[in-house]
């Protein structure tokens, strides 16, 4: 039911995570991976030579779909989400930087592999889980934060880890520093549609840009394409390697599933964030471990097994921890 005067729904039990009104059950949102991974397990699709369809998801279809989500908002639902904004940014921020030496120092990965497991934990899957969870619990408002939380992810941690992966592949004896190789790599990712497309959609509905209806349904096809085709190419990707279990894993999902969540909400009770935004930043960064990683992985030739069994199982524990903030958020906001 909903909670007059908030705007949030609360959702009771796991069921209530796939509902997005109170008539309609769409399919789990999950189907497209499975496809994929279906796909690749039987033979139909390589899934080893995934740079095409890679090339379709992250220079088109997503970029596309984040333009078009955020341009075709108001300036009031983007200015009324500072709160949420700084939350979601130092959420993603701090566990990346927390993630990232563990993965070299302790865990003792290679530099690709580092930046593909830390964009797996940091990053949640707000671009195949996020839509469906927040009408559920929030209401049709939640899509602003959705749209605003994929675009922040794209254009923060996203870009240093095409930046890690691109300096991973040069190699130590690549000319110049580390810290100059570095910069250069970080300067020609932000040049990349995933980054330069949210950045120009916010830049526009800030101005007070309306971008007119015709460039909006041009658009419109090829963005939703965007989260089901990425959803199919992980699932592609996953379907050439085994699921295993260990300490990385294990560290990811309790990071990600717990951890993450629990650290926004101490960052919105510290902001004094209202209720609705607290709500909005506690549930989305409660969602399970993201794609991107992967798919920025296997552009450069880098597919970590672990990365791939932290994004699975860290999607079925989620049944779990989702239904728990869940339950957990009215007492909180």
């Amino acid at each position: 039911m909903a909670d007059p005067g908030s705007g949030i729904r609360r959702g009771s039990g796991t069921l209530s995570l796939y509902r997005c009104d109170d008539h309609a059950n769409p399919p789990p949102v999950f189907f497209a991976l499975l496809l994929g991974y279906g796909a690749g397990r039987r033979g139909v699709i390589d899934n080893q030579n995934v740079s095409s369809i890679n090339h379709l998801v992250m220079t088109f279809a997503i970029p596309v779909s984040l333009f078009v989500s955020i341009s075709s908002q108001k300036r009031s639902g983007i200015t009324s989400h500072g709160g949420f904004i700084a939350v979601t940014v130092i959420s993603m921020l701090v566990v990346y930087a927390v993630t990232l030496p563990l993965q070299l120092k302790v865990f003792g990965v290679g530099t690709g592999a580092a930046a593909v497991q830390s964009l797996t934990i940091a990053f949640p899957n707000y671009a195949s889980i996020g839509l469906p969870l927040s009408a559920a619990v929030i209401g049709a408002q939640g899509a602003v934060a959705v749209a605003i939380a994929i675009a922040l992810g794209s254009m923060t941690i996203s870009p240093l880890t095409i930046a890690l992966l691109e300096g991973a592949k040069l190699g130590p004896d690549a000319p110049g520093s580390t810290l100059s190789r570095f910069g250069s790599a970080l300067g020609r990712s932000v040049r990349k549609p995933i980054f330069l497309a949210p950045v120009l959609a916010f830049v526009l509905v800030l101005a007070g840009v309306h971008m007119p209806d015709l460039v909006e349904e041009t658009l419109t096809p090829i963005g939703m394409a965007g989260a089901g085709a990425a959803l199919f190419l992980t699932g592609l990707m996953l379907s050439a390697q085994k699921v295993t279990f260990g300490p990385n894993v294990a560290y990811g999902i309790v990071m990600k599933n717990a951890l993450l969540p629990l650290f926004a909400w101490g960052l919105c009770v510290l902001f004094g964030l209202g209720r609705l935004n607290t709500t909005e930043a506690v549930l989305l960064t409660a969602i399970p471990s993201g794609f991107f990683g992967l798919v920025f992985g296997a552009r450069f030739g880098v597919r970590p097994k672990v990365s791939g069994s932290t994004l699975m199982l860290s999607t079925v524990a989620g049944i779990v921890s989702l239904s728990v903030v869940i339950g957990l958020l009215p007492q909180h906001v």
